[in-house]
């Protein structure tokens, strides 16, 4: 029937099944009994851990079936395959750019508002996207989080990482358009 039987008493969510509610109560209790072997983080599931633990290894074990591009979780080959078919499905009533992700339509949005509805409690600086204040706020606990397995470096965001370990590989992923090299 579709119907959500289980009721979580410290929120609104609901679940179809009882597992499902036990494994979301441990959102509230703050429990995270997954530790990160390679950094100090902690989850509270280890499907989680499972996932961020491919930040230190850069497996991308999620290939695309259209084209060369692989992907450490299901959901970003999922959003890129529709790449593929030509279809977003998100709409900006103002502009009409289009985009796969709810998410990112939101964010979008606040380009034509201006608007910042993240702001940091420490410096107040304000942000209109949800990931660029957690990012920021690395700043004032001078954490950064992806750290190269090879030397001592660590960086804020991950893409930053990947291009820091092409130095240690010597990987070349993009050829000049003018000389091939």
């Amino acid at each position: 029937s579709g119907e959500k039987g289980y009721d979580c008493s410290q929120c609104e969510k609901s679940f179809r099944l009882s597992g499902h509610l036990k494994k979301h109560k441990i959102t509230h209790s703050g429990e995270k009994k997954y530790n990160c072997p390679q950094c100090e983080k902690s989850f509270s599931e280890s499907g989680n851990l499972k996932k961020h633990r491919r930040t230190h290894t850069g497996d991308k074990p999620f290939d695309c079936p259209h084209c060369d591009e692989s992907f450490s979780e299901s959901g970003s080959r999922k959003k890129h395959k529709l790449i593929h078919i030509g279809e977003k499905g998100y709409d900006c009533p103002q502009c009409g750019k289009s985009f796969t992700q709810s998410g990112s339509l939101k964010a979008h949005k606040s380009t034509h508002t201006g608007e910042k509805e993240y702001t940091c409690l420490q410096c107040e600086k304000s942000f209109s996207q949800a990931g660029d204040l957690k990012r920021h706020k690395m700043t004032h606990i001078g954490e950064k989080g992806y750290n190269c397995l090879q030397c001592e470096k660590s960086f804020l965001q991950s893409g930053n990482l990947k291009t820091h370990q092409r130095s240690h590989t010597g990987e070349k992923p993009f050829d000049c358009p003018h000389c091939g090299k």
